[in-house]
């Protein structure tokens, strides 16, 4: 299938249903979901989410490539459902310890996503596109009309933020 330049050329041009964006797009959506989260379940709720939205028409007026849109959208859907998980139910973490095990390496990816969840949402997708989905700083640059300089100083600040949230 060949990629439309924006999202309002989809809705013009070559994809003329909701049903053929989910077919185009739903994979990559579900994937950034589920690298955000580490739940199946909860990806599908992201997915769902932003293909709720797509249907609600708030695609419309944006003028990022459809891909970019919707691993963004996917980012903020899974990051949303993590802010509305920590602030019904927080749970205690055990401490660390020196030597790491697959339980410690699963504790550690928690406190990861729960460090991300206490981000603003620009801050929390940027790292996410970054680090999780794996995107160039350049990549990143054109998808938030900055610099890449900036979003280079901008990433440099949110680890040491996540850092500091991770050492409490």
């Amino acid at each position: 299938m060949r990629r439309a330049g924006n999202l309002n050329d989809v809705r013009d041009t070559e994809m003329k249903s909701i049903a053929d964006l989910y077919q185009g797009y739903y994979a990559s959506v579900y994937s950034t979901a589920l690298r955000i989260t580490g739940n199946p379940a909860d990806a599908e709720d992201a997915l769902q989410t932003v293909f709720l939205r797509v249907l609600n028409h708030e695609w419309q007026n944006s003028a990022y490539p459809p891909e970019a849109y919707f691993r963004r959208a996917a980012a903020n859907a899974a990051l949303d459902l993590l802010r509305r998980r920590r602030s019904h139910k927080e749970t205690p973490l055990e401490e660390a310890s020196a030597e790491y095990s697959a339980e410690d390496a699963a504790l550690l990816k928690e406190r990861l996503r729960r460090a991300l969840a206490s981000l603003e949402v620009d801050d929390a997708a940027m790292f996410s596109l970054r680090y999780i989905e794996g995107m160039s700083n350049g990549e990143i640059a054109d998808l938030y009309r900055q610099e890449k300089n900036n979003v280079a100083v901008r990433l440099h600040r949110i680890r040491q933020t996540l850092k500091e949230k991770m050492e409490r």
